[in-house]
């Protein structure tokens, strides 16, 4: 099976490198740049299903630095199309996208020295810092898991297409901790290849 990768930014591609992984494409932060790079592979490419893996803010209570998210849904929360519209909702669209039943049963068969949960993932064109925010998405979403910045778009390009699709994610921040957003970030980064990554190893191995 031919199988596109997409991840954010060089420090998550460096990552899969020193996880051993190749081939996964960079497509540069945020919802548009993930958009066309996932549209480009897909017609550049056609890739016979899509993943997209990188790093996301914890915003579930229990949540920790490292523990591995896996998208059964994507939504926007910084979508708002009127009336008549659900928050988050692009008009004519569902309000949240359906990962594909058959990845997300190989995600669920891949063993993990991490915890790995399974939920809603939520995407924005915004790094969240504070309770205040990570509480603003919930209302929209009270079963949100996680906020990135591109699993939705590629996700809504994935249904165009009808491109298989599955996003996981690896958790850099939670906000109630005592050591701080930043801290907990930049202390991610030194074991983030190791301790996570090769989650996606073991899915590629099944697919």
């Amino acid at each position: 099976m031919k199988t596109g990768i997409i991840v954010a930014m060089s420090k998550e591609l460096d990552a899969l490198h020193q996880a051993g992984l190749t081939g996964a494409v960079l497509s540069g932060i945020g919802k548009a740049a993930a958009a066309r790079t996932a549209t480009e592979m897909i017609l550049r490419e056609r890739p016979d299903c899509m993943l997209n893996s990188g790093c996301a803010g914890g915003i579930a209570p229990g949540l920790r630095v490292l523990d591995i998210v896996v998208g059964a849904q994507t939504a926007y929360h910084d979508v708002w199309c009127g009336e008549g519209n659900l928050r988050g909702q692009v008009q004519g669209l569902p309000q949240r996208f359906d990962a594909d039943p058959d990845l997300l049963r190989l995600a669920a068969s891949v063993r993990s020295e991490r915890p790995v949960h399974t939920g809603l993932i939520c995407s924005g064109d915004q790094f969240l810092t504070t309770p205040e925010e990570d509480a603003r998405v919930l209302d929209i979403y009270p079963d949100a898991l996680a906020c990135d910045m591109e699993s939705a778009s590629i996700a809504q390009v994935c249904r165009h297409y009808g491109v298989p699709f599955l996003s996981f994610r690896i958790i850099s921040d939670v906000h109630d901790t005592a050591a701080g957003t930043e801290t907990v970030y930049r202390d991610f980064w030194k074991h983030v290849a190791d301790d996570s990554f090769s989650f996606l190893k073991q899915l590629l191995d099944r697919l």
